[in-house]
């Protein structure tokens, strides 16, 4: 895998303070939500400056999350992190089955369709992956060399749509109709 593993991951995103006490509420993008808590240390751009956090305490409040870092002792202090990313090493993240793989590998692979007569056609590069509840969904924008402007959605199902996902070479081969 050529992925870098210090690159830093986004896991979600600090949303504002809670209480007087230093706490703040948390979006999580892991699934469960709570899963964010099991991933330190916690990285953050404050400012223009990489800030390190630890998670003193956190639990579920409301539809929400709300955690207490060590060292943010009251609101004015902890106001200041609000809309920050909180992000991980990639290299804290579990590791995968074979075939699976996380979002953050995904985006910006190159999209190669093989669902036409001849030559195999760039579709573009993955901008990101949407969740649709039924499965996920590659976002594939254009890119140079693709086989025009066109932004195109297609479903991540290994085996059915998704072929073959080549990180070494930035790819994944898919078997879907350029026309869509």
């Amino acid at each position: 895998m050529t992925s870098n593993t210090n690159k830093p991951v986004t896991l979600g995103k600090i949303t504002g303070v809670f209480g007087v006490k230093g706490w703040v509420k948390v979006y999580s993008y892991t699934e469960p939500m709570e899963g964010i808590f099991d991933y330190q240390p916690w990285y953050l751009d404050v400012n223009g400056q990489k800030v390190t956090v630890e998670v003193e305490k956190g639990q579920r409040h409301s539809k929400g999350l709300i955690v207490k870092l060590a060292k943010y002792d009251d609101r004015d202090q902890a106001a200041l992190l609000s809309g920050c990313l909180i992000k991980v090493a990639a290299n804290e993240l579990p590791e995968l089955n074979d075939g699976d793989y996380y979002w953050h590998q995904l985006e910006n692979l190159k999209v190669i369709s093989v669902a036409t007569e001849g030559e195999p056609v760039l579709l573009g590069k993955v901008a990101y992956l949407t969740e649709t509840g039924s499965n996920d969904v590659l976002v594939v924008k254009a890119c140079s060399g693709s086989i025009d402007k066109q932004e195109r959605l297609v479903p991540y199902l290994p085996d059915l749509y998704v072929l073959n996902v080549n990180l070494e070479e930035q790819t994944i081969t898919v078997d879907w109709d350029p026309e869509f």
